[in-house]
């Protein structure tokens, strides 16, 4: 384990980023300097750009043996965002009896961490560029699996929608889940990450001078990214209930002790135990409140998460920090 001088310094170094330009983001909202629609605009530069960025340089600058090496994170992330995901819809649908929109926004909340908002910063600071490794695993499977079923599901109990044979129904839910993959693939912040995965699987990497050159936008993603997640929360009505607060303590708590324990079953070695935990314990994503708002399937609930999420993170993120001594 890390000494406690330097454990708490690194402690202070991953989170206070956070804590800062959150807060900046939520006073400039406060003065109306910033709106949610304007937040869109800088979380669009994030995802359609710097972030891409940020993860090609992080993954090529990432020595081949330790990508190569990287299986036991993928499963650990894999099987929490992924396994967690059908785990929390089965028991909200079927348990708690929610519809299949509300059952599916839930999971997705409970199982999808801001990878790119708030891992950037604090994996970032701990990891190095290694760091683009479980953060690119992280969003691949969001983007590529968590986000096109929700959406799917998300649909199903959309208005409008018309009564339909069970057959016919299950072909339009594979053209549907087809559809959604394909455009999935379209978007920077999946082909980029994957193409630079198999670059340096093949013994690429990236020269220096064009290293600098792809920084100076990639290096915007974590300021840019927490500004626009600060600017949000301000403008979203949140209000605590026992919905919210569950979630917030399975999403922050449960499912990063669950990794560890997992992790320290398997006698991972440390950086893998860390960079899956750290990966897991961070807070909700921002998309989520987009997906509610876009369905109105649950709002007000998905904001106070985020809300709620967000600021109670740095104590949870700070604790599991600790615990894994990174």
């Amino acid at each position: 384990m890390t000494s406690s001088p330097n454990l708490l310094l690194t402690i202070v170094e991953a989170i206070l980023p956070i804590l800062v330009t959150l807060g900046f983001g939520y006073f400039a909202a406060y003065r109306k300097d910033f709106d949610a629609q304007q937040a869109g605009v800088l979380t669009r530069l994030v995802m359609l750009y710097a972030l891409p960025l940020e993860l090609l340089v992080s993954i090529l600058s990432t020595p081949k043996a330790q990508v190569l090496s990287a299986g036991p994170v993928a499963a650990l992330i894999l099987l929490a965002m992924i396994g967690g995901y059908f785990i929390v819809f089965s028991i909200f649908r079927f348990a708690f009896k929610h519809r299949m929109s509300e059952a599916a926004m839930i999971a997705m909340t409970v199982t999808g961490p801001s990878v790119p908002f708030i891992g950037i910063p604090v994996l970032g600071q701990i990891f190095g560029a290694a760091s683009g490794v479980p953060i690119s695993i992280a969003a691949l499977a969001m983007n590529l699996i968590q986000l096109p079923i929700t959406l799917i599901m998300m649909g199903h109990d959309h208005e409008g929608r018309q009564p339909r044979s069970p057959s016919a129904e299950r072909r339009d839910e594979l053209k549907e889940l087809v559809g959604h993959l394909l455009h999935s693939c379209r978007e920077p912040v999946v082909w980029v990450p994957l193409m630079a995965l198999l670059l340096v699987s093949a013994g690429a990497f990236i020269p220096h001078f064009l290293k600098g050159s792809l920084q100076l936008l990639g290096r915007t993603t974590g300021g840019a990214a927490l500004f626009a997640s600060g600017v949000v929360l301000f403008t979203r009505q949140v209000r605590f209930s026992p919905l919210v607060g569950t979630i917030v303590v399975v999403r922050n708590i449960v499912i990063p002790g669950t990794i560890y324990i997992l992790a320290r079953l398997w006698h991972l070695p440390l950086q893998a135990l860390q960079e899956s935990v750290l990966t897991m314990a961070i807070p909700s994503a921002s998309i989520n409140v987009i997906l509610a708002m876009r369905y109105h399937v649950l709002e007000r609930e998905i904001a106070s998460v985020l809300f709620f999420g967000t600021l109670s993170s740095i104590a949870t993120m700070a604790f599991f920090i600790w615990l894994t001594g990174a």
